[in-house]
């Protein structure tokens, strides 16, 4: 671990950590809403899982995608914002080397979002009853949801030039493939086709498997999809290490 990283690791955890009336407590605003306005409506209508209440399955899916929203933003907004203003130039001539560069942007986007997805399920505690949740599969889903949309975030930072092509990343990709994956319901409720369809987007899966820490349930084995969100994971970091040794949009 060098000096070097340490140092763009505490730039990034506290890059967010001084705005975190905005970065923290407004998607825990964000997902209460989501919660009383759905739980509101609903919960008379839908039983996702039998003995579970519409609230209590809203819960996790909400932390989850909390998370993933917000460990994208934490490392594209970063990058971006560097891009733009010019200072990206004095991390590219710091003693970094690519898995430096990759590993800080990518551990500070995981604290946010961990950070986030903590304090959603500690707001909802004492509206929303939830069972003592499994440690190992809520660390190990939590951890590679936020991966991957911490990977994916520094590949849009990357790739963007400016803030609005960053913003069209994120409104046509990260969120419709993030309220798509089974946040809101189940996808057995859903018709074959759609289910079919759930099945290829790597967010159902990070959501499903968290959602498995808490009820023991889940529309597919938590192994299964475990495999799959950590193949996916391990793609992106791929991916990411593999524009930053090529120094695209960045050096050139």
């Amino acid at each position: 671990m060098t000096r070097g990283f340490r140092t763009l690791l505490r730039k990034e955890v506290m890059r967010f950590w001084k705005v975190s009336f905005q970065t923290v407590a407004a998607p825990v605003l964000s997902a209460l809403l989501f919660l009383v306005i759905f739980s509101h409506a609903l919960s008379r209508h839908v039983e996702a899982y039998p003995g579970v209440g519409y609230a209590q399955f809203l819960v996790p899916g909400l932390a989850m995608m909390a998370m993933l929203q917000n460990a994208f933003a934490n490392s594209s907004s970063s990058l971006i914002q560097s891009k733009i203003t010019g200072n990206v130039v004095f991390i590219l001539l710091a003693p970094l080397t690519p898995g430096d560069l990759f590993a800080a942007y990518l551990l500070a986007a995981v604290a946010r979002a961990v950070l986030v997805g903590a304090c959603v399920v500690l707001a909802v505690a004492w509206l929303v009853p939830l069972p003592m949740p499994n440690l190992f599969w809520l660390v190990a889903f939590g951890f590679t949801g936020a991966g991957i949309l911490g990977a994916l975030g520094i590949i849009a930072g990357i790739w963007a030039e400016k803030f609005d092509q960053l913003a069209a990343f994120q409104n046509f990709l990260v969120m419709p493939l993030t309220f798509l994956a089974g946040v809101f319901y189940s996808i057995e409720s859903l018709p074959p086709f759609w289910q079919a369809a759930s099945h290829l987007n790597p967010f159902f899966y990070a959501i499903d498997g968290f959602r498995y820490a808490f009820f023991g349930r889940a529309d597919v084995s938590p192994w299964a999809s475990l495999a799959i969100a950590s193949g996916t994971f391990c793609a992106l970091s791929w991916l990411t290490l593999h524009l930053l040794r090529s120094g695209y949009k960045l050096r050139h």
